[in-house]
């Protein structure tokens, strides 16, 4: 027997605790595309002029949520850019807020950090992580607007920083 060595041997809590720690690490990395902008939402919280045509939205809308239909659309100039296209909203325990927002940052590969799930392409426009991202669509969201692969990586593509989001 060797004197003055001893071998340590992580087991048990420690363990589990090294092992969460890593896990943390690991799925609260995030790429971030756009830097948050608070003057994102001050500068488009007001929604304003005509409604746009098979939406319940107004052409100062450039992304239009409509929950009740699990709907949503892109809007250029007062028109459909793009859309409808399927959405799954949030449940009763946790809504989609309703409201006009804007976007305030964008992260292409991201994870929440409440929910340890992975929300790729997203784009967030409203308080507590709310956003448009990637995401299954049999199951309701955490209050995000979930959309299948190719629609949330050409709302990830089209919505910049400071466009306003209107969700009815």
């Amino acid at each position: 027997m060797q004197r003055g060595t001893r071998r340590i041997r992580w087991t048990g809590a420690p363990a589990a605790v090294l092992a969460l720690l890593a896990l943390v690490g690991a799925v609260t990395t995030g790429v971030a595309v756009a830097e948050p902008d608070p003057q994102a939402e001050a500068r488009a919280q007001t929604a304003a002029g005509p409604l746009v045509a098979g939406t319940p939205c107004t052409s100062s809308a450039r992304a239009c949520v409509q929950l009740s239909t699990r709907q949503t659309w892109l809007i250029e100039n007062g028109r459909i850019a793009f859309g409808p296209v399927p959405m799954r909203p949030g449940d009763a325990r946790d809504p989609t807020p309703r409201g006009t927002y804007g976007v305030q940052w964008k992260a292409e590969k991201w994870t929440s950090r409440e929910h340890l799930t992975q929300m790729p392409y997203s784009v967030f426009f409203a308080e507590g992580g709310v956003a448009f991202h990637q995401g299954a669509m049999d199951t309701p969201s955490a209050g995000c607007v979930k959309l299948d692969e190719a629609n949330a990586r050409h709302y990830f593509d089209t919505l910049q920083v400071g466009d306003q989001v209107q969700v009815h």
